[in-house]
């Protein structure tokens, strides 16, 4: 960590007021510190991005070696996403951990699915359905508060998205995560996989392209968030292209892609909290976060609800501080306002991470 005393003053957000941090051995301060170095004065002052759904470890071509994990959260750590949930990987990252030039990770471990469920290679298969809240369990503590179910893929004996858990299992793996003090969240394509994942307490629902009047209701009731990953989602028309063997699976995807903005954007005026994440990591790349903020702009939320979606309402969720006095000195810098588009917020002036400064572009 920095040990010289740093200054920084700007415009923050979401209020719009003037703010003013010092920071000293990587900590921010609100009380002014003599001899300090300003680093940045004007613009605007924010605290670090938060990509809530990528995967450290993971590319185009599946499992990627450590080096270039590393390489990908370099990528993340310049266009400012200093916070990570890390939505499933079969790489241990932890080593990661160990430097303090790169992002926060908060991992879910690895996916849980059954056999042939998932991109091969990818996840813990389970033979049993019951080996569910056991597997949950486990990854719970192995993990960083999260755990991650593949909560629907192709069946292929159907050709088409089926759920891969009774409702029962899902109702005793969630309990399992919760004695643990851990969340879980759920990879959900399909319409008939969310109604199980959400009576079952689940924390937290990944894409939810399937989503209905009545599961958004739900998901309101239960207080359940999503994230959407509108991003990735411009991909189902390919994935549908790709499947010409299963042409119930391609239509029902191609209608998932065309009825899902209306269907998040019906999620976000009923009120279920709503988190960015790109899902970077395999058919994604890294460093796309200002794109997901972009995106959801599209489906209802004001230019600040989005930056928020990224920032201090992420932080917040997540457990994890923002701007405050005491909290680790993760925060962006910008010349222009951050939330006028993805080609202002995915180069900030300054990144400042642990209390180092970092000018990427």
């Amino acid at each position: 960590m920095a040990s010289a005393a740093l200054h920084v003053r700007g415009l923050g957000l979401p209020d719009g007021e003037i703010v003013e941090w010092w920071i000293v051995d990587g900590v921010l301060g609100s009380e002014s510190v003599d001899g300090a170095e300003t680093v940045f004065d004007g613009g605007w002052v924010v605290a670090g991005l938060v990509d809530a759904h990528c995967h450290v470890g993971l590319g185009r071509q599946g499992i990627v070696e450590l080096d270039v994990a590393i390489a990908q959260a370099e990528t993340e750590r310049n266009v400012g996403a200093l916070l990570l949930r890390d939505c499933g990987s079969p790489v241990d990252t932890r080593s990661l951990d160990d430097r303090d030039d790169l992002p926060r990770i908060i991992r879910a471990g690895r996916h849980l699915a059954r056999p042939k469920r998932y991109s091969p290679g990818f996840a813990l298969e389970l033979e049993d359905e019951w080996q569910l809240p056991d597997a949950v369990a486990e990854q719970a503590r192995r993990g960083d508060g999260w755990v991650k179910l593949v909560g629907d893929w192709i069946d292929r004996t159907v050709g088409d998205l089926t759920p891969l858990w009774s409702d029962d299992v899902l109702v005793a793996a969630v309990a399992a995560a919760h004695a643990e003090g851990a969340r879980v969240t759920a990879h959900a394509f399909s319409e008939d996989s969310l109604p199980g994942l959400i009576k079952a307490g689940i924390d937290c629902i990944e894409h939810g392209t399937g989503l209905t009047a009545d599961t958004v209701a739900l998901m309101v009731e239960r207080g359940t968030a999503l994230v959407p990953t509108l991003i990735n989602i411009e991909n189902f028309p390919g994935f549908a292209d790709a499947a010409d063997r299963y042409p119930r699976y391609a239509a029902h995807m191609r209608d998932l892609h065309a009825r899902c903005r209306g269907r998040i954007g019906a999620a976000h005026e009923a009120g279920v909290p709503i988190f960015a994440g790109s899902d970077a990591g395999a058919s994604i790349e890294h460093g796309r976060i200002g794109d997901e903020v972009d995106a959801l702009k599209s489906i209802g939320m004001t230019p600040t609800e989005a930056l928020g979606a990224a920032c201090w309402d992420a932080r917040r969720w997540l457990g994890r501080p923002g701007l405050t006095d005491g909290a680790p000195a993760d925060l962006l810098c910008f010349a222009d306002d951050p939330r006028s588009g993805a080609r202002v917020l995915s180069r900030p002036d300054r990144v400042v991470l642990g209390g180092r400064v970092y000018r990427p572009y």
